[in-house]
Formats: structure tokens, sequence, C-alpha cells
């Protein structure tokens, strides 16, 4: 309900991060990053469930939403649900590019890409991914760069991105760098930001999936994982 949210303030955007819809290629825990996934049928009933929610709490004033095109779709419905108008496409909103394991069952990239795997695992940030992937050090960069400019742009209104699950957890480690994991980041989740001023970033809403419970069990396993 609207009590769960403050209403946009003068002085801070609110910008309302929701992870995508899941996609067959979630379900069973294939490694999508930058590839371009649709939604499975599940996907679409969640972007509705989300979308409904949207509509009920506070106005939004702009959609903008990674351009691939789970994303994009689950945007689509949310715009639809909003009676908004379009969707502004960002490649910047992108998930990780993840290189070699692409299109990869997760559980097995130890075994069937055991060097990229390790680099997906290594705690060094600034280690890439073979085969064009982006470190952790690359995609914070990226993330943090995309919400600042949507934030300055949009002080004092409220605002949806729609984005991916290592996008998220970017910014989970920009707003609380000491908090250690950021847990599972379930499709269409709810994650709400407040940005005031250059550096300052709050988080005020994390991982609310409520309107999912609300609408049926329509969370899988495989849709929590990373990289999707």
């Amino acid at each position: 309900n609207d009590g769960d949210y403050s209403y946009p303030h003068p002085e801070y955007a609110e910008i309302v991060v929701v992870r995508h819809g899941e996609t067959a290629w979630n379900a069973e825990r294939r490694v999508q990053g930058q590839l371009d996934i649709e939604l499975n049928e599940a996907g679409r009933q969640q972007a509705v469930a989300v979308a409904d929610r949207l509509s009920r709490e506070p106005k939004i004033s702009v959609i903008y939403s990674s351009d691939l095109q789970r994303a994009s779709e689950t945007a689509q419905i949310i715009a639809s649900r909003c009676g908004w108008p379009e969707v502004i496409k960002d490649y910047d909103l992108r998930e990780r590019h993840l290189g070699d394991l692409q299109g990869f069952i997760y559980p097995e990239l130890a075994k069937t890409h055991p060097v990229a795997y390790k680099a997906l695992e290594s705690e060094n940030e600034d280690q890439e991914i073979p085969g064009g992937g982006e470190s952790l050090v690359q995609l914070f960069d990226r993330c943090t760069s995309a919400l600042l400019r949507i934030g300055r742009k949009h002080k004092g209104e409220r605002v949806v991105v729609v984005t991916h699950g290592a996008f998220i957890r970017s910014l989970y480690k920009w707003a609380l760098p000491k908090a250690g994991h950021a847990g599972d980041i379930h499709n269409t989740s709810i994650n709400v930001f407040h940005f005031s001023g250059e550096d300052i970033w709050t988080l005020k809403v994390w991982g609310d999936v409520s309107h999912i419970h609300q609408a049926g069990s329509l969370l899988s396993f495989g849709g929590a994982i990373a990289y999707s």
C-alpha cells in the first residue's frame, strides 16, 4: 500500500528498481548475461503482478528499462498498467556481460568452463571474464553511472528502472558498502532507493516481493540466481 513508500520529496529522486520477470533460462539456471531472452509465461504473470502493485502506488514520472527484452517486456507491462505512454530503453541498464559463460547451465560451469568460472568466482574485483565479460569493477562503474544520471535528471520525482540481478547487486553494494552479501534477488522484486545530492544514495526498500505472494506463488528457484 501507499504507506510503504514515501511520496517524492523535492530534495531527492525516488528510484524504484525492479528486476525483470522470469525467463525459461532462469527456470533452468542457464546463464543469460547480455544474451537476449524473452519472458516465459510465469515471467509475464509476475510482470502483471508488479505492474498492478505499482499502479496503486504514488505516481510514476518515467519508466526506464534495459534494452534486453526480458526487462523491456516487463517494463512495457508496467507502463501499460500505469498509463505511461513509453519506456525509455537504456543500454547501460543491461545485465553484466559474462563472456564465455553466457548460454551455459550455471551448476555445470566449473566443469564446462573452468577458466571463465574461476574468473567469475574470483575475489579480485578487477578480474574480467574471458570472452568479453565485465569485471565487477566495470559493472559497478556502469551501474552507478547510469543511476546517477537518472537520479540527477529526476530530482523530486518517482522513477521506475527495470533491470537485472547483478546490476541490482551493484546498487546494493553502492548504497550499503559494508553490508555484505545482498541475498537472493527474485524476479520482479522491488528495491527502492532515494538519491539526493552527488553522494547520498539511500536504500529504503530491499527485495520486496509481496505482490508475488499475493498473486500466488510464481517464484521459482532458478529465478533467484545472479547474472540473469
